[in-house]
């Protein structure tokens, strides 16, 4: 740890794991109740375990997004952080508005439009919490008078996610309007901005790890974010196909959802070409696994199988089916989750004081190797159950209840599946809260460029 206000990231860091590991309770609920009986439906039926499933994803994301801000911006800039008592404060304000939310979608308070359920007081809240982060960054930079490719291009993702959530604000009686300006917000961050964000740290990551030049990183950076604002913007088109647009959409959507994968799949180009250039030579190789992970993961998940329904000929087919769980999961996992806990696994012995520390711990590999396999079962069962759906659904004709009882033991696996994930998700928290702090300080195996500046 180079400055000592870096610290204000481990905070947000234990507040976004917690909500991790929160997330697989309400996710292994949510799957249970597919298979039935289902003795808590009164008290918690399987629409609210869903919303809160979802909305905890989003929110531990977001934070550990802006962990990883405070952690970076002031490496990178090569100053303190501007204001660590207001970035305490906006992670209370931010943590008691989120906690908030999940009480009330327990008790039915919820604005009722998908995965921006949050009612309009939390929504404000959220609002000023951005803008808190936002001008402590924004000073943090100005004060230092340097800003890099690697940070810019973060800060200008997470900006732009809090200006992407404004359209969440409105409301609209005529559902259709609703779904239509939702994906403003929704699609925008999963499949744009957000994409900013992850290029910044693993750019970031990569030239720490790999020891590669700065300028051919950012470089490659530039690449990524021209690949994801000529496909992400007119991308969402894909998301308008049977809701009642103008048919304008299907070729528009189609076409543009196709060049998607191409950030993803230059992502885990540059990653691959970075990380052989280095040899794997740096002592934190549970960071290298998962900016590794993180990198391949996405262009599967969110490149490949994205593509694999996107098509408007096919996704006529599967829209609604576990096909698009199937992508999601996998997506989310790839491009989001494991940058972030790539992030924590290469702060940590800075954090902890052991800056020199081998990471490579047997509890961080099996924390590692059970998420990664146990997503990938899930992603399988997904796939085979929505395949299933779709064809004794849309093509033989059965009805909605008789294909899911016909397709249960799809949902077994992907009980067992998610069990294996989530005691991966348990190993990684039990690494970072209980292994990681206690580690003794070890000589570096010979020097290592901590970083490649230009």
């Amino acid at each position: 740890m180079r400055y000592r206000t870096q610290v204000v990231a481990y905070p947000y860091w234990v507040v976004a794991l917690l909500l991790y590991g929160l997330q697989m309770v309400f996710g292994l609920l949510a799957i249970a109740k597919y298979l039935g009986p289902d003795p808590i439906r009164t008290l918690l039926p399987f629409d609210v375990s869903k919303e809160i499933h979802t909305n905890l994803l989003i929110v531990w994301v977001l934070t550990g997004f802006m962990g990883a801000a405070y952690w970076l911006v002031p490496e990178e800039s090569r100053t303190e952080l501007y204001s660590p008592r207001l970035a305490y404060w906006q992670l209370g304000l931010w943590t008691v508005a989120g906690v908030t939310a999940v009480v009330g979608y327990l008790f039915g308070w919820t604005a009722g439009n998908k995965l921006l359920e949050q009612p309009m007081p939390v929504k404000i809240a959220i609002v000023v919490v951005m803008l808190m982060f936002l001008y402590n960054i924004g000073m943090t930079i100005w004060r230092a008078r340097r800003l890099t490719t690697t940070e810019g291009v973060l800060v200008a993702g997470l900006a732009a996610s809090a200006l992407l959530y404004l359209p969440s604000l409105l409301s609209f009686d005529n559902y259709t309007v609703s779904i239509f300006y939702r994906w403003w917000t929704v699609h925008l961050w999963v499949e744009g901005v957000w994409e900013m964000i992850q290029g910044g740290l693993l750019a970031y990551l990569l030239i720490r790890l790999s020891g590669a030049d700065r300028e051919v990183m950012e470089k490659w950076l530039y690449v990524i974010v021209a690949l994801t604002f000529i496909s992400g913007i007119l991308g969402t088109a894909h998301h308008y196909f049977w809701v009642g647009v103008p048919s304008y959409w299907l070729p528009l959507g189609g076409f543009f959802s196709a060049l998607e994968p191409l950030s993803f799949l230059a992502m885990a180009s540059y990653a691959y070409m970075a990380m052989r250039r280095s040899g794997l030579a740096h002592p934190n190789r549970l960071a290298i696994h998962w900016t590794i992970g993180s990198a391949i993961f996405s262009a599967l998940g969110a490149g490949i199988l994205g593509l694999a329904h996107t098509w408007p000929a096919v996704n006529r087919w599967t829209h609604g089916t576990m096909i698009t769980p199937m992508h999601g999961h996998m997506a989310f996992f790839g491009a989001y989750v494991m940058i972030v806990l790539g992030m924590v696994t290469y702060a940590a012995p800075g954090l902890f004081g052991h800056e020199a520390e081998q990471r490579e711990t047997p509890v961080g590999l099996w924390a590692f190797w059970l998420q990664i396999g146990g997503m990938f079962g899930m992603t399988m069962a997904f796939a085979t159950a929505g395949i299933s759906q779709t064809y004794l659904e849309r093509i033989l004709g059965l009805g909605y209840l008789e294909t899911q009882q016909k397709i249960q033991v799809h949902f077994l696996m992907l009980v067992g599946t998610g069990i294996l994930f989530t005691i991966g998700v348990a190993l990684f928290l039990y690494d970072f809260f209980f292994l990681a702090p206690r580690l003794s300080r070890k000589a570096a195996p010979g020097t290592w460029p901590a970083t490649a500046e230009a």
